[in-house]
This record gives structure tokens, C-alpha cells and sequence, in this order.
């Protein structure tokens, strides 16, 4: 009796992932062992690191999931932490999970680099600041992630990384586990920004070109990614260094050019747009953001739309990537101004996370279901 149930404990074990790792438990040699004493049953499970951030999610999940096992009548959870060899044995593990084959022992691995991964890689970029391209990208990421998507968001823009508040964690730091990077995981998904690494919110990072290649190196082959169906990646504004390193490292990236309606915006965004077809990045769409503001008239009490920054530039920005490159580019999507969405960009939570009923959230969402 108390074999079987011991089995079942175990078995019931593979259900819980690591919350950092996102992987089951069992499958990184976390559960040491089952002990049963007629319904009473105690897990010892191993963390990966001494004050792990997220051990009470952890501990909080074995109990649920070996109180599910028929004949459980109490769980207890006790928690060490792993010894050197068995860290050493799971990085090892990490390192060869989706990755080729290192060319030398303990080499880390762009797994994004080889030609048969599965990740669908998407390149959020714009030719100037201001059009509100991370705060598409941090609700695009998680509109994906609530369809059941295992997303990751890499925050590319060095200078200016706004995804960290933007997703509500610029107060937290990655888990290293040995030399192994763990990204944060909010609202269901895994970002990673040098904002995270920083000592503090308010520390400048001021380096040049060949600085920004190895970040960017780093971000993709030290952080454990795991098996994403997407990653997006925020790119700066503009034709610089870093949006030329993506394109190298990310070889299967595609584009997506987000520019709001007037004039001076949509001129800047082609030139993102062609920048991509010139590093053989297909462009896969334009999002034009900002189309307009939904507001009661105080005379006639109707809704009526206004257009603050005028009409058509998405449209333009499209039809003249789908000239110059022979390829079709579509208008994916026109997202509304929507008070909403700059809250939740404030306080850290995605419009389609707090607020799916806005019309932002519902073009955003719209966005990921044609995606």
C-alpha cells in the first residue's frame, strides 16, 4: 500500500513545474525522495538555490499536487537546497535542453540560432521613439501568453529598457543558477532586460556598439529560455547597432513595424521597415498605434472617433514596404489611444491582462489571434 502510494506521490510530481524554470520538477532531479506514513504523506524537494524567490509558489504546488492522490490525508513539504554536483547536473541538463551541441564543453548556446527551431521569432521595431512600440510588445506578449502560448520578451532597447516596469517586475532580479540565467516570469511570460541586471532603477548604461553585440549575445545564450512558441523582441527606435545584431543572432526573426497615423511618424517607420528587408528579415506586418480617441461628444451625447494624429500612415507604411520589397505587407492591426492602456503600462500591468474589455486590449488581442 504504501509502495503504490508513494508511486502516485511521484508520479503526481511530474505535474509540478519549476515557476522559474518552467519545467517539471522531476524532470531537474528537485523531488530527493517520498516518504509515506499511512495517508500521511512528506515530500522532500530539493531548490536550485539558497532563498530561491519563489519557493513558497513551489511548496504551495507539491502540496497541492500530492494532495490530489486518492489516500492522501496530510502533506508536508520540507525544502533543502541542492548540492554543487546536482546544480552542476541540472545546468547541464538546461544547456542541452533545445540547444545544438556546444562545439566545446559548457559553451553556451544560442538555441534561437539553429535553422530547426520551433520558436516563432518576432522582431517589434520602429523607426522612432514615442509611437508606444514597447507597450504593444509587453500586450502583444502577454495576449499570446493567456491563449496558452510559452512566450519570451527580450527587452533589446539598452538604452531605454521600459520593459521591466511595463510588465510590473523592474524591482527584481533574474535567479542565477551557476552560470545559468533564469529570466522573470510575469503575466505567464519570460523577460529578460539588462534593466534587470542593474543595481539600480536609476543606473545609466552607456556603451557602444560592440558592448550592445555581447549583451545581446549574453541575453540570448546565458538565459535559460526553455521551449517558447514565441519570442518578441523590443527593439530600439531607429536604423542603429542593435537592430543589425538582432538580425545576425536571430537569423529566423521577422518584423513587425509599429508607426502612429501622422506624417512625420510613418516616413521614419518605412525606413525601419526597409532596414529589415535589407538584413533579409521578412516583414510580416505594420501595426499603426494611436488611431484614434474614442470620446462623448458634450453636445450630441454620441461617441465619435478623433483622429489626433490624423489617418492613413499605417496604411502608407504598408503599401510602400509591399512596393519596394514585392512581398505583401498587411495593416495588421490599428490600435486606439486608450487611457487603459498607458495606466497599465504605469503600473506595471498589460491592458489585456487588467482591462480586456478596453478597446485597446481588444485590438491588441485581435492582433495575437490573426498572429
Amino acid at each position: 500500500m504504501a509502495d503504490s502510494l508513494r508511486k502516485a506521490v511521484m508520479q503526481a510530481m511530474t505535474t509540478v513545474y519549476d515557476p522559474e524554470i518552467r519545467r517539471p520538477i522531476t524532470d531537474l532531479g528537485m523531488v530527493e525522495g517520498v516518504e509515506v506514513d499511512g495517508g500521511k504523506v512528506t515530500v522532500h524537494a530539493l531548490l536550485t538555490v539558497a532563498g530561491c524567490p519563489l519557493q513558497d509558489t513551489l511548496a504551495r504546488d507539491i502540496e497541492a499536487a500530492a494532495r490530489s492522490v486518492d489516500g492522501v490525508t496530510e502533506v508536508t513539504v520540507r525544502l533543502d537546497v541542492m548540492s554543487e554536483e546536482q546544480r552542476a547536473n541540472m545546468t547541464a541538463r538546461l544547456r542541452r535542453s533545445g540547444a545544438a551541441p556546444a562545439s566545446q564543453p559548457g559553451t553556451p548556446q544560442n538555441i534561437f540560432q539553429d535553422s530547426a527551431t520551433k520558436t516563432k521569432v518576432l522582431v517589434v521595431a520602429s523607426g522612432k521613439g514615442g509611437v508606444g512600440k514597447s507597450s504593444l510588445t509587453v500586450n502583444l506578449a502577454a495576449a499570446l501568453a493567456a491563449r496558452g502560448e510559452r512566450v519570451g520578451l527580450l527587452d533589446a532597447d539598452v538604452y531605454g529598457h521600459s520593459i521591466p516596469a511595463m510588465m510590473g517586475i523592474a524591482d527584481e532580479r533574474p535567479t542565477m543558477v551557476d552560470d545559468v540565467i533564469m529570466p522573470v516570469v510575469a503575466h505567464g511570460v519570460a523577460t529578460m532586460s539588462l534593466g534587470l541586471m542593474k543595481e539600480s532603477r536609476d543606473q545609466v548604461i552607456a556603451w557602444r556598439g560592440p558592448m550592445l553585440d555581447r549583451a545581446l549575445s549574453q541575453m540570448l545564450s546565458d538565459v535559460y529560455w526553455g521551449d517558447l512558441d514565441y519570442l518578441l523582441v523590443d527593439l530600439p527606435p531607429g536604423t542603429g547597432d542593435m537592430p543589425m545584431s538582432v538580425a545576425r543572432q536571430l537569423p529566423t526573426g521577422r518584423v513587425l513595424v509599429v508607426t502612429t497615423p501622422n506624417e512625420a511618424a510613418y516616413e521614419v517607420a518605412e525606413r525601419a521597415g526597409t532596414l529589415a528587408k535589407m538584413l533579409k528579415q521578412p516583414v510580416i506586418g505594420v501595426v499603426e498605434n494611436m488611431s484614434w480617441l474614442e470620446t462623448v461628444c458634450p453636445h450630441c451625447h454620441q461617441t465619435h472617433r478623433v483622429e489626433l494624429f490624423g489617418s492613413g500612415g499605417g496604411g502608407a507604411v504598408a503599401d510602400a514596404l509591399t512596393l519596394g520589397s514585392g512581398d505583401p505587407v498587411p495593416l495588421l492591426a490599428q490600435i486606439p489611444l486608450d487611457v487603459a492602456l498607458r495606466a497599465g503600462g504605469d503600473d506595471g500591468q498589460p491592458v489585456v491582462v487588467a482591462d480586456p474589455d478596453s478597446p485597446a486590449a481588444q485590438a491588441i488581442t485581435a492582433l495575437a489571434d490573426r498572429l
